[in-house]
């Protein structure tokens, strides 16, 4: 008894030790959890969506407890099966001799190790189990599609909603029977159970029975997979084509062998069970049926498949699988909606303009200059007054009535850039410069100024607008786009950054809103209903611990009235309140009532599909307008998609609401009863100012655009030869990405009225001609899908090739090889391909930046080309037209490849004539010499000054001219084509200058 007393209490203190790690460990590894949980509710209580908080905590920690506790009780159960069977006597051998030690060192506390070894692996499975919430919810709240698949006639909500879940809950039990067969087996051999060496026999009956037990289940398992394999073969794709379903092979060979393999399974599971424990009580039969199991699975299941793939279809694939790559056409066309797009022939067979194009339609009236991707710069650059204002990038396109015209505007809203913050420390970046203000929108259709946007909303001051040289106006002068609050506290650059708000106005520290022309910078204090109160010390203790910041106990910042506003970007806030929907990348800001709200468009999808093809959402979004990421995304799999659900984040409070656009898709009506019927408003909720800003999201049209490439052939014959397929031609601004597509509002042959649409081009597989013209837009907020198909006969140009044809003439070329070589960048902007008058006009706008810092690109030359011949360099896009109508009517000569195409000025150097003529020649020898000094200095706004005072004093020196010598012709035409009577230093075009202003 001494000698133990000393082992007690060393054993006593191990234990309390190992208690005490124990709790420690848990705290810091649950602590962040609970945090997070926490202020999870908060932040969910916040924006009125607690039931999503609840329904979502509650539904994983119940799988995780569930599944949790049905894997560990089975391997626990399993483990204590193969202790209280162990033999009590043990032959002598030394195996036996050397497990001595092993089972020394467990039996003291076996029934502690078997609840160690089976909770550490139940945990893991339950951590494993709690991933997948969505699966469960989706499989206990499972909605019909109304829709059967054409191989065994199931309703499509099986695959999409119960096959995931059973194949989790198959994968999860082969999770528990390996264990507990590995587990068992190592308990039998160590407890004598199960012996290598020794006489008599190698294991005893109660091991047998047990081991055999579990290899029966395990086989039994096997023929579930098997049987649940049947339906997976319609998700498989095709050996030898890009198409998904179940072909010839898989129907004829593979669905056959897969129900062989399972009654062979269960034949072999009753073998092994019977042979091995009620006859023969050994294991050669049970080996000789775990062999032909085997054996089965690589003949049945591999050699025969392979060989009617070899010798049947293989030679005659097309009379084999044709009713199956039909089933793959008409199911990948309903699953992405493809099956309502309304395809129309369009010849563009007319090689002339017509002789009113400048006036054609509405198309011609709105065709779109400004490129939302390219003047993101000018925005900020014009529109930010401070450093540390600052626009989205890539800005969006949207459509106005503003004096009873519809046209689409690039809009953007003025954000803070926390990174240009001069004193850029804590209190600053969260309590005072907390929000960006107003909502800036400019015509689409216009620039002015030097090439600049008319702005038309969203200014900072109440001070005069810049009036431009020619008296010009330059902005409106009051703002046509009123909105009751112009502060943005949630936007698209301040996602990661948390405010501080709810000090009074005037007080030290309070939130800067905005500099004025005559009083200085202004000051607010937020009231709107976004955020969570931060009041309280403990809140703050509380927000201190999540943002690992010690300055919310340490700051006078805080008071009672305080609030924290986060997750402020708000793609983010509408994935934290819906994670079920993919988002669009674009999110976009419109004026709603005269409210800023951020509409965000969310799609239900599926990667189970049957026959559907499958993509990879990310790589099939991807083009040139795409943010380029350091690291790829994780692929997404999607083979179902459905534009269900319309967002709004209110840009002042915060507020998320979710609308179903599409009521009838089976996914948003199992998600929406998944959480109560009380997640998502119904589509009538959706008010008239607001339907009149939505717009046909982009990402599903690049998905849509990407298939139908592929799927606008409907037949089996066509898609197996492939010589009518399309491709997505390149962004001729950027050839190694694809062109993105462009909203613009237009009237397309066969529409009976403008509509505000998404449009882009398509080419033929490896030729970069024009195929087809693909538009979609809403229709009395229906989605209308339309393609305008070209002949196949035709060789009208496409996008790469018309603006290899533009840029290639010679005032052009010469133009843009100067541009580029000189100290300034030339920027190419969308070209739009846009279907006018029964053929086909293009536009692409050229802007020009100088490469020095704190300079924005403006808009200063247009190409324009009308059918295969008549193309135009010019200073605007109105010019433009009119030169393509003069070369239609022989009013002036087309233009060429060559250096016959230079433009002229009429001589200066040696003229008489009257005073207004020499006045004028004077007038134009001055406007060269600013336009040298404004080229040599970088100066494209005094270069753009300088070229329009000359275009007038040539207009008035050919009109001096004329009044001087009635009836006879200035002496130097100014027309193109004309050879040049000047040297090259007194030719604008020649001499290297940067363009005149738009």
């Amino acid at each position: 008894m001494v000698m133990r007393n000393p082992m007690t209490r060393v054993s006593r203190r191990g234990r309390v030790t190992i208690v005490v790690l124990a709790v420690v460990f848990l705290l810091f590894t649950l602590f962040d959890r609970v945090v997070g949980a926490w202020t999870d509710y908060l932040w969910f209580s916040e924006v009125k969506y607690t039931g999503v908080f609840s329904t979502v905590l509650t539904t994983r920690l119940w799988m995780f407890l569930i599944f949790g506790a049905a894997v560990g009780l089975v391997i626990a159960g399993n483990l204590y099966l193969a202790y209280r069977t162990r033999p009590l006597l043990r032959p002598h051998s030394a195996e036996q001799h050397a497990l001595d030690r092993y089972r020394l060192f467990l039996l003291p506390h076996m029934t502690i190790w078997v609840v160690a070894v089976s909770g550490l692996i139940g945990l893991f499975s339950g951590l494993s189990a709690q991933g997948h919430w969505q699966d469960w919810l989706l499989f206990s709240n499972s909605t019909p599609f109304g829709q059967t698949d054409q191989q065994f006639g199931v309703d499509l909500s099986f695959y999409v909603f119960e096959y995931p879940f059973w194949r989790y809950v198959l994968g999860v039990a082969f999770t528990a029977v390996v264990f507990s067969l590995l587990g068992a087996l190592a308990l039998h051999y160590l407890f004598g159970g199960v012996r290598l060496q020794g006489a008599g026999e190698r294991m005893t009956t109660a091991a047998r029975a047990h081991l055999t037990a579990l290899v029966a289940a395990f086989v039994l398992l096997k023929a579930g997979a098997y049987y649940l394999d049947r339906r997976g073969l319609l998700l498989d794709k095709f050996p030898t084509q890009e198409l998904y379903g179940a072909g010839y092979t898989n129907i004829n060979a593979l669905l056959p062998a897969k129900e062989i393999l399972a009654w062979i399974s269960i034949v072999v599971a009753i073998a092994i069970l019977v042979f091995s424990n009620a006859f023969m009580r050994n294991l050669v039969w049970p080996g000789l049926a775990l062999g032909l199991l085997a054996l089965s699975a690589v003949a049945v299941g591999g050699i025969y498949p392979a060989a009617v793939q070899s010798f049947t279809v293989k030679p005659s694939q097309l009379q084999k699988e044709a009713q199956y790559f039909q089933r793959s056409i008409d199911a990948t066309r309903l699953a992405y909606g493809l099956n309502t797009v309304d395809v129309k022939p369009y010849g563009a067979k007319a090689e002339k303009p017509p002789t009113n194009l400048p006036s054609y339609d509405e198309t011609v009236n709105n065709i779109r200059l400004l490129d939302p991707a390219v003047v993101g710069e000018t925005y900020t650059q014009q529109q930010q007054v401070r450093g540390f204002y600052e626009f989205n990038p890539k800005l969006d396109i949207d459509r106005y009535t503003i004096n009873g015209k519809t046209q689409d505007y690039v809009v953007g809203v003025r954000e803070i850039n926390y990174n240009q913050l001069q004193q850029n420390n804590w209190q600053n970046r969260h309590s005072v410069y907390t929000h960006g203000y107003g909502f800036v929108a400019a015509p689409a259709n216009q620039v002015v100024c030097n090439g600049q946007p008319f702005y038309v909303s969203g200014f900072l001051t109440e001070q005069a607008k810049p009036v431009g040289d020619q008296g010009q106006q330059c902005a409106s002068p009051q703002d046509l786009i009123p909105v009751q609050q112009p502060r943005i506290y949630y936007g698209e650059q301040m996602g990661g950054v948390y405010a501080i708000t709810g000090q009074a106005p005037g007080t030290t520290g309070a939130e800067f809103d905005r500099p004025t022309a005559n009083a200085g910078d202004q000051y607010s204090s937020y009231d709107g209903s976004g955020g969570v109160a931060v009041g309280s010390y403990w809140r703050r203790l509380l927000y201190a611990a999540e943002f690992r910041e010690t300055n919310f106990l340490l700051s006078g910042v805080f008071n009672e009235n305080s609030k924290v506003l986060y997750v402020r970007n708000p793609e983010d806030r509408v994935r934290k309140i819906a994670p079920f929907l993919t988002l669009d990348s674009d999110p976009y800001p419109a004026v709603v009532d005269g409210r800023i709200k951020w509409i965000v468009d969310g799609y239900t999808t599926s990667a189970t599909y049957p026959y559907s093809q499958r993509i990879d959402w990310n790589t099939a979004i991807q083009d040139s307008s795409t943010n380029s990421r350091m690291f790829p995304e994780p692929r997404q799999d999607v083979s179902y998609l459905r534009n269900s659900v319309k967002a709004t984040v209110d840009a002042y409070t915060g507020e998320v609401t979710l609308y179903a656009f599409d009521e009838s898709d089976p996914i948003l009506k199992a998600w929406n009863k998944a959480f109560g019927n009380k997640l998502v408003k119904p589509r009538s909720a959706i008010s008239q100012s607001l339907q009149d800003h939505l717009r046909y999201p982009e990402d599903q049209f690049k998905v849509q655009r990407d298939l139908l490439s592929r799927f606008h052939v409907t037949t089996p014959n066509g898609f197996f030869s492939g010589q009518d397929f399309w491709e997505v031609p390149k962004n001729p601004a950027n050839p190694t990405a694809d062109q993105p597509p462009y909203y613009i509002v237009a009237k397309l042959p066969n529409q009976d009225k403008s509509r505000f649409q998404l449009t882009t081009a398509l080419a033929p597989r490896s030729r970069g001609n024009l195929a087809a013209l693909m538009s979609a837009s809403y229709v009395d907020g229906k989605p209308v899908f339309e393609i305008l198909e070209l002949p196949p006969d035709t060789a009208v140009q496409g996008p790469a090739q018309m603006h290899s044809t533009m840029t290639g003439i010679a005032d052009a070329r010469r133009e843009i090889t100067q541009f580029s070589s000189s100290n300034s960048e030339v920027m190419y902007g969308n070209l739009l391909s846009l279907p006018v008058a029964e053929g086909m006009l293009y536009v692409e706008p050229i802007y020009l930046r100088t490469k020095s810092d704190k300079t924005f690109p403006t808009l200063q030359r247009v190409l324009v080309a009308y059918g295969p011949n008549y193309k135009a360099y010019a200073n605007n896009l109105a010019d433009g037209l009119a030169e393509l109508v003069k070369q239609a009517t022989g009013q002036a000569p087309v233009p060429g490849s060559g250096e016959n195409a230079e433009p002229t000025v009429p001589p200066v150097g040696n003229q008489t004539g009257s005073p207004q003529v020499q006045a004028a020649i004077n007038d134009m020898n001055k406007a060269i010499a600013d336009l040298k000094a404004a080229q040599v200095a970088g100066d494209f706004e005094g270069y753009g000054r300088a070229l329009k005072t000359l275009q007038d004093a040539i207009a008035r020196y050919e009109a001096a001219v004329k009044a001087a010598a009635p009836g006879a012709s200035p002496s130097a035409s100014a027309s193109p084509g004309a050879s040049p009577s000047t040297p090259a230093s007194a030719n604008p075009a020649a001499s290297g200058s940067p363009a005149p202003s738009g």
